[in-house]
């Protein structure tokens, strides 16, 4: 999942410290509302450090309260080699883990993985499952081991809750 909408407002603030705008605290919930919907569950999560996902998560966590979270310094603006590195860490007992970050690392990764090309927008979720069994060292390895089964898409989410309220 790339981090939810950041505000660009405090323009003294460096990239690693940018918070999240109004919509982007809105559409955390939402999609991690989704993600519930869809029994789409993480059992952990690992972040990159950033205040943003920082605050993405937070706004996440209420949903999974059983989750998990590793925030990893690596993680932030990381590229495919980096989030491949970072999860190839994860446990057997982690069935579904939500990677959050940033962009174009995580669009290069999914592509990497399971061949699609997706654009990740802000709060938006690629929803990944393993062609095989296998562990995730061995998962992450080798590519094309990960099938693209849907996309959450944050803006949605966050027009039709207005629409409603």
């Amino acid at each position: 999942m790339r981090h939810a909408k950041s505000s660009w407002k405090f323009e003294e603030l460096d990239d690693h410290s940018r918070p999240l705008n109004g919509r982007g605290r809105r559409s955390a919930a939402l999609v991690a509302q989704e993600l519930v919907t869809r029994n789409w569950i993480p059992d952990a999560v690992w972040s990159s450090d950033a205040k943003r996902t920082r605050e993405t998560w937070a706004k996440m966590q209420p949903f999974f309260p059983e989750c998990d979270v590793e925030f990893r310094r690596a993680l932030y603006l990381a590229g495919v080699d980096e989030v491949v590195l970072a999860l190839s860490s994860v446990g057997p007992a982690s069935g579904c883990v939500l990677a959050l970050g940033h962009n174009p690392g995580w669009s290069a990764f999914v592509h990497s993985v399971s061949g699609a090309f997706l654009e990740l927008k802000t709060g938006d979720a690629a929803l990944l499952s393993a062609r095989t069994a296998g562990t995730w060292v061995d998962l992450l390895a080798t590519p094309r081991q990960w099938f693209l089964e849907d996309v959450v898409r944050s803006r949605p989410l966050f027009e039709a809750f207005h629409q409603e309220n």
